[in-house]
C-alpha cells in the first residue's frame, strides 16, 4: 500500500502555493514573500510519488461540456421514444454498423472508428456541484458543496506525475473547469494549490489573444529575471544552511518552471495558436471552442499529460452553458445553435490525434457532469436570447439527470468503433452495464499509469485517503479493435 505522511501533505500544499503564485505574478514574485512566510515555505516543500512511471508518458485531454449534455439528442438518441420524450431529431448512421448517434452530429458520424461511446453512466449527484463533484472527484454525496473534499482527478494525475525539470506545467485548463456560479466544482483540496492546474482563459480565437507571462521575447527583460533570480539565491543562502531538508531546493525547482515559462521559446510556441497552418485552425474552427481544442492538442504534444478544456460560454446560447432548462433555452434550438461547433471542434481534435500518431499515448474524453430528463418539460422563458424566446414564452426544456449520461473516448489506445453500455427505450436509466464515477475515474488513472488500487493520499487530518473506492477500470475499452 501507498501512503503519503501528514507530513507529506502539509508540505505539499506549501510549495505548490509559492509555485501559483509565482506563475500568477510573474516579475512581482520575488518580493511578495515574507521572512515567515518563507520559513513556513521551507517547512512544507518536500515532494511525494505514489506511482511508478510508465515506459511512455501517457495524456489526457478532457472536454467538459458544463451543465450537463444532453445524452438524448447527442450519442444516446431513443427514435421510437413517445412524443412527450422524442424531441425533433433523428438518429443518423455512422461509418461503424449498429452505432447511430443524432443528427446533429454529421462529422461524429464520419468518424465513429475513431471513438467509443458509453451509454450507462449513472450516478446520484442531481445538482451541478454535487454531479461535478462525484464525476470529476468521486464524492458518492448527493447535496451540492460550495467547495469540493475530495481533490478532482486531474489535481490527483498532476500531483502523482508531475516532473519538475519539465518546461511547461503538467496540468493545463484551457477555459479551466473550476466553478459552477458561486459553486467550486473541481479543486486540488488537500493536495494543495500546486496540484491545480495553470489556467488559460480567454477566446483563444481571438486575434489579439495572448497567454500573459509566457515567452517574454525582449532579452533585456528576460536579463532582468536572470538577475533577480540571481540575487534571491545570493540573499536566501543563509536559510539554505539552515535547511536540513532540501526545503529550499523544491523551492527553486517552482522559481525554475515559472521562468521557463517566461523566458522559453519552446513554452511561448506551445501556446501560440499563430504556429499552426491556416488550413489546421481552419479544421477546428476559427472559433472559441475550436480553437481551445487546437490549443489542447499543441499542449499534449508539447508534452503536458493532463489539459482540460470547458466548452462554455456565448458558443452554448443565452446562458452560458448546457443546462438546458426551459426557463434558461429552448432546449431544442439551443442544440441546435450549439451543436455544429461541438461537432467540428470535437471531430477535429480526434482526428488530429489520429494523424499525428498521438493515439496510443493521448486519450480524449468528452463528458458533463449528467444527461438531461428523457421527459420533455415546459416552463416560461427567463428571458430573450440565443435560443430562447423573450420573458415569458412558453418554450420546451431538459433537466438534470444523474441517472443517465453517455461519454466518448477516443485515443489512448483503446478499442474504438463500439458502444458501452445501454439504457432504456427512453433513456431513463441503464439496462446494461452500468458504470459510475469511480469506473470513470479508473479509467483515466488506469491510462496514466496510476495504479489506482494502491494509491492513498493523506487528506487534512492525515488519513489515508484512496483515490479510487470500488471502481474498476471499463475493460471494453482495454486494446485495440
Amino acid at each position: 500500500m501507498k501512503q503519503h505522511s501528514t507530513k507529506q501533505k502539509s508540505t505539499l500544499q506549501g510549495h505548490a502555493a509559492a509555485r501559483r503564485e509565482f506563475l500568477k505574478i510573474g516579475l512581482g514574485g520575488f518580493g511578495s514573500l515574507s521572512l515567515p512566510g518563507l520559513y513556513q515555505l521551507q517547512a512544507e516543500t518536500k515532494q511525494a510519488n505514489a506511482t511508478k512511471k510508465p515506459k511512455e508518458r501517457t495524456a489526457v485531454i478532457l472536454v467538459w461540456c458544463r451543465g450537463g449534455i444532453s445524452h438524448l439528442e447527442t450519442y444516446d438518441p431513443k427514435p421510437e421514444a413517445a412524443s412527450d420524450y422524442k424531441g425533433p431529431y433523428s438518429p443518423i448512421a455512422t461509418k461503424t454498423e449498429g452505432m447511430f448517434l443524432g443528427e446533429l452530429l454529421p462529422r461524429h458520424a464520419q468518424i465513429s472508428d475513431k471513438f467509443s461511446i458509453l451509454r450507462s453512466i449513472t450516478h446520484t449527484g442531481g445538482g451541478h456541484p454535487a454531479g461535478s463533484l462525484q464525476m470529476l472527484g468521486g464524492d458518492k454525496d448527493r447535496i451540492d458543496k460550495q467547495k469540493p473534499k475530495l481533490p478532482d482527478l486531474m489535481s490527483v494525475a498532476n500531483y502523482l506525475r508531475r516532473d519538475k525539470e519539465n518546461v511547461l506545467p503538467n496540468y493545463i485548463g484551457v477555459n479551466a473547469i473550476t466553478n459552477y456560479d458561486s459553486f467550486q466544482i473541481a479543486g486540488p483540496t488537500y493536495l494543495g494549490p500546486g496540484a491545480g492546474p495553470f489556467q488559460i482563459q480567454g477566446d483563444p480565437s481571438k486575434p489579439d489573444f495572448k497567454v500573459p507571462n509566457i515567452g517574454l521575447t525582449d532579452p533585456q527583460e528576460t536579463r532582468q529575471i536572470t538577475r533577480r533570480i540571481s540575487l534571491r539565491q545570493k540573499l536566501d543562502q543563509f536559510r539554505r544552511d539552515l535547511d536540513l531538508e532540501g526545503a529550499m531546493q523544491a523551492m527553486d525547482q517552482f522559481e525554475s518552471q515559472a521562468t521557463n515559462l517566461l523566458t522559453s521559446k519552446q513554452a511561448a510556441q506551445a501556446f501560440d495558436l499563430t504556429h499552426e497552418p491556416q488550413y489546421v485552425r481552419d479544421r477546428y474552427g476559427m472559433h472559441q471552442w475550436g480553437q481551445q481544442c487546437l490549443m489542447a492538442r499543441r499542449l499534449v504534444e508539447a508534452g503536458v499529460e493532463i489539459v482540460t478544456t470547458e466548452l462554455s460560454g456565448p458558443l452554448c446560447g443565452r446562458v452560458g452553458n448546457w443546462d438546458d432548462h426551459a426557463v434558461n433555452h429552448h432546449v431544442f434550438d439551443a442544440l441546435k445553435y450549439r451543436a455544429p461547433y461541438f461537432d467540428q471542434a470535437v471531430t477535429a481534435l480526434i482526428e488530429d490525434i489520429y494523424d499525428r500518431g498521438l493515439n496510443e499515448r493521448v486519450l480524449v474524453v468528452v463528458a458533463g457532469e449528467f444527461g438531461r430528463t428523457p421527459k420533455i418539460s415546459h416552463a416560461k422563458s427567463t428571458g430573450a436570447g440565443i435560443a430562447s424566446g423573450s420573458a415569458g414564452t412558453t418554450q420546451p426544456g431538459r433537466d438534470h439527470w444523474p441517472r443517465a449520461a453517455s461519454i466518448l473516448f477516443a485515443g489512448g489506445g483503446i478499442r474504438t468503433g463500439q458502444i458501452i453500455g445501454a439504457t432504456d427505450g427512453k433513456g431513463e436509466g441503464p439496462v446494461e452495464r452500468a458504470v459510475g464515477p469511480h469506473d470513470f475515474l479508473a479509467t483515466i488513472y488506469a491510462h496514466l499509469g496510476i495504479d489506482y488500487h494502491n494509491t492513498f493520499l493523506p487528506d487534512f487530518t492525515g488519513r489515508p485517503t484512496p483515490i479510487v473506492t470500488q471502481g474498476h477500470a471499463i475493460t471494453e475499452l482495454a486494446g485495440r479493435a
